[in-house]
């Protein structure tokens, strides 16, 4: 999968838009449980109220607080008030805008606390001074200085085991009392800041909305950019191929990795980034925000993490195996899909649909239970999943109502607390989520490289050699001996002939004696084994391909049509070529009484693989779309086998006109079609057991005669 990532380069852009766009994305999202917090510990509980640091207090009690207080502290405190304004004769004071409301509220709640408990009698002052029926504010305010610092000792002693949270809820209670006291409207302080806090928590999911939006979209686009890119050179690569690759690879296999297997690295990709970057973030902060929410509760977070980590790797040591037996149970279906569509003539001229419908039911069969088999394991991910984050959540407000109960926690911290380890969970859950299709992907990934670094055995050479224009048209094999790869054994065996332009060179032999073979090296579909082919004086080895190849009008044993009209099928070749060449290219290939006879004529559409025309006019199409091309060497590979012999015999004499300057190779099975040839050559077990005329032939070489008689009597012979 690794290897994919280097046809990423050009999307650098993307990518960094994409990272720098989940980085906020998660930062938004880390940020949303704390203002849940605030909205129930401070917009609920406190009544809006932030902290201690209180923005108007009344002398009265002010003078309270006073009593509480260090020196240093009350002159602190003073220097952030100022008188504001008079409520039923009392002064009214007004924190300052430059106040540090955090280090007034660390001096203003231990103070508050106790005024706020003395005022409500929540202890008894008779058990700390001794003295019944006193108010304790006016004992401290009458008290010498010394006697005054022990009766607050002995008050101190009493809040010690105070936590911080209690001592905080305490002096909020005093500011909310406070408030009530001089006047000021709690209600809309209420109201006031919990609109703040939900506005802003819309707005930071606002722009978690946009950010997810935005990465989805760059990453799809990338995606599809990476999918055409690699459709492109796949594609590219596969037609380069020779005649070896394909066969190595198969049509139904390189289908498979061109569509299904992109398309599997297209999904997973849209994710990837999502899943590498997001969840690690989310993952590490969210467990950084929860310690600093509360580290009481951490191990909560380490048994989630145990658990779910123990399933993900159990399922996938389970599921892991099968993820590439998928694959190659697609291409088997496609193979056999493939052959059932093409055969189908055959199929139904043998009334074997039955059978065939057995054999795609097994494909499709072996395809389906292992798909289930692994949508059933991964279906119980889930379910075990959310089982997890139940377990989870309980154990948390279990443990989170301890907290509460004994003033440690509030219950705001439990529900950011229960929020980070949610992120926690789903982070993991994401990861193991790609886990599912990333196997796949891999799978896919490893198929396409295997294609894109697959070694082309026929190469094209980095200094082609020009040819030689004085030995235009002329192909002349040297000792050319060629075997199949793996094979153990030559098909060709030292070959040794020229075919020189003006001439027909005429190739017959036995089923299997290698004439296709030998001209399938012409154009480079294969490469000899040893010795060399010579075509205008190069070694063809040493030319460039494509220059080679244009210089060759190939007609292969079966005619191909591609999809489209029969004017851009002959002009296949050629593309420069008139429509009065178009004409004459019938004419000389004995197609035009069938094509004037078409509804559209020349404009005709043919359907796909050549369908809706017969075998013997494909192939007198597909002759047309070589004469077209005007090359100067002809190669006809059995092409004359679906015509009949007056077709043939007509077909061959208006060839004969325009192929006076032109090297012309003909492969056939009857003798009548190559009788008249310049050259036969009589091929049998790959090697040549004869060259000549028609007539030396027959006197000097037995295999040669042999066909002959099989095919035409002694008195046609002799006629001939």
């Amino acid at each position: 999968m690794l290897k994919i990532f280097k046809y990423l380069k050009d999307e650098l852009l993307s990518v960094g838009a994409i990272i720098l766009l989940l980085i906020a994305q998660a930062y938004l999202d880390l940020t949303l449980p704390e203002y849940t917090s605030k909205i129930i510990n401070v917009g609920v509980q406190q009544n809006g109220i932030e902290n201690v640091a209180i923005s108007q207090i009344g002398q009265k009690s002010l003078d309270k607080i006073f009593l509480f207080t260090s020196e240093k502290d009350k002159e602190y405190i003073l220097a952030n008030y100022e008188k504001a304004t008079t409520y039923k004769n009392e002064t009214i004071y007004k924190l300052r805008k430059k106040a540090n409301e955090e280090k007034l509220a660390n001096v203003l709640a231990k103070p508050m606390t106790l005024v706020n408990v003395f005022e409500n009698k929540e202890i008894d002052i008779n058990k700390l001074i001794n003295l019944p029926n006193t108010d304790i504010f006016t004992v401290l305010e009458n008290a010498p200085l010394e006697q005054r610092q022990v009766i607050i000792k002995e008050i101190n002693k009493q809040f010690k085991d105070y936590p911080s949270t209690i001592i905080n809820q305490m002096a909020v209670n005093f500011v909310k009392n406070e408030y009530s006291r001089i006047n000021i409207d709690i209600d809309k302080i209420q109201i006031n800041y919990i609109l703040k806090i939900g506005t802003i928590m819309v707005f930071i999911a606002f722009l978690c909305m946009i950010c997810g939006l935005l990465t989805v979209f760059i990453g799809s686009k990338m995606a599809a950019r990476l999918a055409k890119r690699l459709r492109e050179k796949v594609f590219k690569k596969v037609v380069s191929f020779s005649k070896n690759e394909m066969k190595t690879f198969g049509a139904a296999s390189l289908l498979t990795r061109t569509t299904n297997d992109i398309q599997q690295i297209q999904m997973v990709i849209v994710f990837l980034f999502r899943v590498v970057i997001y969840a690690p973030i989310i993952g590490v902060g969210g467990v950084f925000k929860a310690l600093n929410t509360n580290s009481s509760m951490t191990y909560i977070i380490g048994l989630a993490v145990v658990a779910i980590l123990g399933i993900v790797i159990t399922l996938f040591a389970i599921a892991m195996p099968k993820f590439t037996k998928v694959q190659k149970l697609i291409d088997k279906l496609n193979l056999v899909t493939r052959e059932i569509l093409t055969g189908l003539p055959v199929i139904r001229a043998f009334s074997n649909e039955k059978h065939e419908e057995e054999r795609f039911e097994k494909a499709n069969k072996d395809l389906t239970k292992i798909n289930i088999f692994i949508n059933r394991t991964m279906s119980f991910m889930m379910p075990i999943m959310m089982l997890v984050m139940n377990f989870v959540c309980l154990a948390i407000v279990y443990s989170g109502a301890k907290g509460v109960d004994n003033g440690s926690m509030q219950v705001g911290d439990i529900l950011a607390y229960i929020q980070y380890t949610m992120q926690i969970i789903m982070a993991f859950l994401m990861i193991s989520m790609m886990s599912i299709m990333l196997p796949r992907a891999n799978v896919s990934a490893k198929r396409v490289m295997e294609v894109l670094e697959t070694k082309n055995t026929i190469k094209n050479t980095d200094s082609p050699l020009e040819f030689d224009k004085e030995k235009r048209g002329k192909v002349e094999f040297k000792n050319v001996s060629f075997r199949y790869p793996d094979a153990n054994y030559d098909v060709i065996t030292d070959i040794n002939l020229t075919a020189n332009p003006g001439e027909v060179t005429a190739f017959i032999g036995s089923t299997g004696s290698g004439k296709s073979t030998l001209i399938n090296l012409i154009p480079r579909f294969y490469d000899v084994t040893s010795g060399e082919i010579l075509v205008d004086g190069v070694n063809i080895k040493d030319a460039d391909i494509k220059k080679l190849r244009e210089k060759i009008g190939f007609v292969p044993q079966k005619g191909i049509l591609f999809t489209g009209t029969i004017k851009e099928n002959i002009r296949y070749g050629n593309k420069k070529i008139t429509d009065k060449d178009i004409t004459k290219a019938l004419e000389i290939a004995q197609a035009t009484e069938f094509v004037s006879k078409l509804t559209d004529k020349e404009n005709y559409l043919i359907a796909q693989g050549g369908t809706n025309v017969s075998g013997g006019q494909k192939q007198r199409l597909s002759i047309a779309r070589a004469i077209a091309k005007n090359p100067d060497i002809y190669i006809f590979d059995d092409s004359f086998s679906a015509l009949d012999y007056k077709t043939d015999a007509k077909l061959r004499k208006e060839l004969a006109k325009i192929t006076k300057d032109k090297t012309v190779l003909i492969v056939a099975q009857r003798i009548s079609t190559i009788m008249h040839a310049d050259k036969i050559v009589v091929l049998h077990e790959g090697e040549v057991v004869g060259i000549g005329k028609h007539k030396e032939l027959l006197e000097n070489c037995t295999v040669y005669k042999e066909i002959a008689l099989s095919q035409l009597s002694k008195e046609e012979l002799e006629n001939a």
